[in-house]
């Protein structure tokens, strides 16, 4: 299970603002999100993060992301594992692989209920970058692309956050269209 003592620290330094429970979420992959489900529970019913939901499965996270929390989830599309070289999902979900799969899928969270806004404000102090740090470890850099937000990865790899600010009861997904990589 991941801890969350460095959550806290991340979390207050960001100043998190609770989003009201009566702001109306957008559709992701044809479904309705509810602020009242939890993360998997959400993503579940989205028919654009099947992929995602069976590797949160291999990886053994859907108990920690169906936590307390609260998480920060950058969910990759089906479309976004499809970019990945062939053979790779299949290869990553495999019982042997479990490790390196849960290290992948870290990367995608961020402790704490970060909104597009205060990833906005971070990156206004901070000469147009937000830096994130990861469950993983490693950070994740922010910078506004149009009216959207790119990120870059460890490996210099970018991906768009196309839907933002899907509200859960445990935190908040961005949805991207490319996999980030540690």
């Amino acid at each position: 299970m991941l801890s969350n003592k460095p959550f806290a620290l991340i979390a207050a330094a960001l100043a998190i603002v609770a989003v009201p429970a009566a702001a109306k979420n957008p559709m992701v992959g044809g479904a309705a999100m509810y602020p009242t489900k939890n993360i998997v529970q959400n993503a579940i019913k989205s028919k654009d993060h099947t992929t995602l939901v069976a590797a949160v499965k291999a990886a053994g996270l859907v108990e920690t992301l169906s936590g307390k929390g609260p998480f920060t989830v950058f969910a990759p599309t089906n479309a976004a594992f499809a970019k990945l070289p062939a053979g790779t999902v299949e290869t990553l979900v495999k019982p042997e692989n479990k490790g390196t799969l849960t290290t992948i899928l870290t990367y995608h969270v961020v402790p704490g209920r970060i909104t597009a806004g205060q990833i906005t404000a971070l990156a206004a102090r901070n000469r147009g970058i937000a830096t994130l740090k990861t469950v993983q470890g490693e950070n994740l850099k922010f910078m506004k692309h149009g009216k959207d937000f790119m990120i870059t990865d460890a490996k210099g790899g970018t991906a768009m956050i196309t839907i933002a600010n899907v509200i859960q009861s445990n935190g908040v997904i961005h949805v991207i269209d490319t996999v980030l990589m540690p």
